[in-house]
C-alpha cells in the first residue's frame, strides 16, 4: 500500500520511496513508460492519498492503521538555504542559532531518506563540520558546550555520514578534537554517543594527518577507556573500539602501551565473555593489536579469562573473529615469557582440538599459518594435560594453575 503517492509527468503514480529509490540507483526514466524522469518532476498525488486514507479509516476494525499525511520533502533550494544559515550563524559566533539550525537539519535528515540525500547533496556534512570548527575558534568552547550548540552539531553530523576529506579535517583540528574529547568524557549520554561515532568516522578514514592529530590529543585514550567501562550505547561501544584500533595501528606502539596502562586489556577480555558478533570482532581486533606489546601480553595472561575466551571465540562467530582470536592466542603462546603455563592452559580449554577442526574445515593465509604453528607449539605440551570440555566463564578462578 502506498504511503506517499506521487505523480510523474508521464501520468503514472508511484509511492515516493519506491520511485526515488529507483532514481537513486542510477535510473533516470519512468519505470513504466521509459521516458526521462527527475526527482524534482514528482508531485504529490493528493487525490490518491486521500482515497488510501479513507480506505484505511473504513477498514480500521480489521486492524488497518491510517496512513499519515506525509510532510512536504525538502527541496534542493530549502536544503541550501538551511545550510547557508548554519554557516552564517557560525561566522557570527551565534551558538544558540547554530544549535537551533543544526537541530532542524538533523530532524529533517531523520524524517526521510529522501531528505537526508537532499541535504547530503547540498553539503550538510561540510557545512556542519565547518560550523563546529568556527564556533570552537571564535568562542570559549566551555560556553558553547554549556549552551548545547556543539553537541547538537555533532548529533546532526552523525546523520549525514560519510564525511569527505574537508569535513574530517575540520573535526580533526587540534581545537576541535579537544572539544570532541571533552564531550566524550563529560557530556550527556546522547552527546557522548555522538562524539564517539564522530571520532570513529574520522579515525576509520585512515587519514594519516587526522590520525596523528588524534593520537596527540590530550585525554583521548582515557575517554575511550572510560566509555568502555561505563557504556552509553552499543553503537558508542563499537565506535570506541574502532577508534582505539585505528589509533593503535597508526602509532609506534605508543597508543597500545597507553591503553594497556589504562586497563584496556582487562576490559576487552571481560567484554568478550558476552558480546554480539560486531562487538566481538572489534574487541578481538583491538586485543590482538595490544598483544603486540610485552605489557599487553602480560596483562592478558594475568587475567583468568583471557586464554579461555580466545579459544572460545575461535569458532562460531565469524571468519574475522576467528582470524583475530587465532592471532591473539598465537601471540600469547609464542611470545610470552614463561609460555609453558599459557600453552597448558590453552590445551586444558580445548585449543588443540579446535585448531585441528579449524584446519580441517579450512582457513587461509596468515590464519592458517598461525593455527599450524600453534598446533606445533601446543603438541609439545600435550602430555598429561586433561582437556576441559566446557568452561564456566563467570565462575572461573584459574583453577588449572
Amino acid at each position: 500500500m502506498m504511503r506517499d503517492p506521487v505523480a510523474a509527468p508521464t501520468g503514472i503514480t508511484y509511492d515516493r520511496d519506491s520511485v526515488e529509490g529507483w532514481l537513486a540507483r542510477g535510473h533516470a526514466t519512468c519505470p513504466v513508460t521509459g521516458r526521462p524522469l527527475r526527482p524534482e518532476d514528482l508531485v504529490p498525488n493528493h487525490a490518491t492519498r486521500r482515497m488510501i486514507q479513507e480506505w484505511c479509516v473504513a477498514n480500521r476494525a480489521l486492524g488497518v492503521e491510517r496512513v499519515p499525511t506525509p510532510r512536504v520533502p525538502v527541496s534542493a533550494f530549502d536544503a541550501a538555504e538551511l545550510l547557508a544559515a548554519v554557516s552564517a550563524a557560525a561566522r557570527r559566533g551565534d551558538g544558540p542559532a547554530c544549535r537551533q539550525l543544526a537541530a532542524r537539519a538533523r530532524a529533517l535528515g531523520k524524517e526521510s531518506d529522501r531528505n537526508r540525500r537532499c541535504l547530503v547533496a547540498a553539503g550538510a556534512a561540510r557545512a556542519l563540520s565547518s560550523a563546529f570548527a568556527q564556533l570552537v575558534d571564535r568562542r570559549p568552547p566551555a560556553a558553547l558546550t554549556a549552551a548545547g550548540a556543539l553537541e547538537e552539531i555533532l548529533a546532526a553530523l552523525v546523520v549525514f555520514f560519510p564525511l569527505d576529506d574537508e569535513s574530517r579535517r575540520h573535526i580533526a583540528s587540534p581545537a576541535s578534537l579537544d572539544v570532541v574529547v571533552s564531550i566524550l568524557s563529560h557530556g550527556e549520554i546522547t552527546a557522548r554517543a555522538s562524539a564517539a561515532v564522530v571520532l570513529r568516522e574520522v579515525a576509520s578514514s585512515s587519514d594519516a594527518q587526522c590520525l596523528e592529530a588524534m593520537s596527540v590529543t590530550s585525554g583521548i585514550h582515557d575517554a575511550l577507556v572510560r566509555l568502555l567501562e561505563r557504556p552509553v550505547s552499543a553503537q558508542a561501544t563499537k565506535a570506541a573500539l574502532v577508534t582505539a584500533y585505528y589509533l593503535v595501528q597508526s602509532t609506534d606502539r605508543a597508543a597500545a602501551s597507553r591503553l594497556v596502562d589504562l586497563g584496556m586489556v582487562q576490559l576487552l577480555v571481560e567484554l568478550l565473555v558476552d558480546s554480539d558478533k560486531g562487538t566481538t570482532e572489534k574487541a578481538l581486533a583491538v586485543l590482538d593489536s595490544l598483544l603486540l606489546t610485552e605489557e599487553g601480553r602480560g596483562e592478558a595472561y594475568a587475567h583468568a579469562l583471557a586464554v579461555p575466551v580466545l579459544v572460545k571465540k575461535m569458532q562460531h562467530v565469524s571468519e574475522m573473529a576467528t582470524e583475530f582470536a587465532v592471532s591473539a592466542l598465537w601471540r600469547l603462546c609464542k611470545n610470552l615469557s614463561g609460555e609453558g603455563p599459557c600453552k597448558a592452559e590453552a590445551l586444558q580449554v580445548g585449543a588443540f582440538q579446535k585448531l585441528l577442526l579449524l584446519l580441517q574445515v579450512g582457513c587461509m593465509g596468515v590464519t592458517k599459518e598461525r593455527a599450524s604453528e600453534l598446533l606445533r607449539l601446543l603438541n609439545g605440551s600435550r602430555g598429561g594435560v586433561e582437556c576441559i570440555e566446557s568452561v564456566d566463564f563467570k565462575g572461573l578462578k584459574r583453577p588449572f594453575l
